[in-house]
């Protein structure tokens, strides 16, 4: 079985500018991410002065930067168009586990767009972030973000939890939570912190604190937090509609 598992160290994020407003909108945004590295058309590097952010200013052709910035960087915040941050980055995608979260500011800082790796690849919390800091809007168009649900291939990932499955059945499953489809979602295990939207969770998704108790036969998909070993048959019968969380092994809050 091909498991994916998650972490969430600190992430390494650049802020790219190609024009004169998006420097100038980089530069602000920079003030508030001083750890953020910066790549900048050479002619527009003196927006940053005086600033505590490493500059790289580039001269020629921005796109021979891109596969650098892809293998170095976490997060990439671009402030040029969405059309054009496509074309750029298009050559260089190989799959959501591996690609940086790609991000796009317009020219006039009121909207940050998540473009790339938004759940796994973490652009969709950057958005956010983004927004925040530059009193934007995030447009966040990922299924469970719209639909206020659970995100499964990344639910707990702030508290330490490594989801345990075939990439197949967070597939499978993830349509299931965004469908509307029954879902059991059982916590044998971990900190019962993990529902951080202000909304409720979804009337679909029914809580149970024993993987024994659930009627299997009634629902599309289970999430299932725990620390107990789950047997090959299991992950057979079940058949793609099952994924497990595993919280860190100190955790039992």
């Amino acid at each position: 079985m091909n498991d994916l598992s998650l972490s969430s160290p600190v992430p390494r994020v650049v802020l790219v500018a190609l024009t004169k407003h998006g420097a100038a909108q980089a530069a602000a945004l920079a003030r508030q991410l001083p750890a953020a590295e910066v790549c900048v058309a050479a002619k527009f590097a003196a927006a940053f002065a005086g600033q505590l952010n490493p500059v790289r200013a580039y001269e020629g052709a921005f796109k021979d930067e891109v596969p650098g910035l892809f293998a170095r960087f976490d997060q990439i915040v671009f402030f040029v168009s969405l059309g054009a941050v496509v074309r750029l980055i298009a050559p260089h995608l190989k799959s959501k586990d591996e690609d940086p979260g790609v991000l796009v500011v317009d020219d006039a800082a009121q909207f940050v767009i998540p473009v790339l790796s938004g759940h796994v690849g973490g652009a969709n919390a950057m958005a956010e972030t983004v927004a925040t800091l530059l009193g934007a809007t995030p447009v966040l168009t990922t299924a469970s973000d719209v639909g206020k649900t659970i995100a499964v291939d990344i639910l707990g990932r702030e508290l330490g939890w490594t989801v345990e499955a075939p990439k197949l059945n967070i597939t499978r499953v993830s349509a299931a939570v965004v469908n509307e489809e029954p879902v059991a979602f059982v916590q044998e295990a971990g900190s019962p912190h993990w529902w951080t939207r202000p909304t409720p969770l979804p009337a679909h998704i029914h809580r149970f604190d024993r993987f024994e108790a659930v009627d299997l036969d009634r629902y599309a998909a289970v999430l299932w937090v725990t620390h107990a070993p789950v047997p090959p048959e299991l992950w057979q019968w079940l058949d793609q509609r099952l994924v497990v969380y595993r919280p860190p092994l100190e955790d039992r809050s």
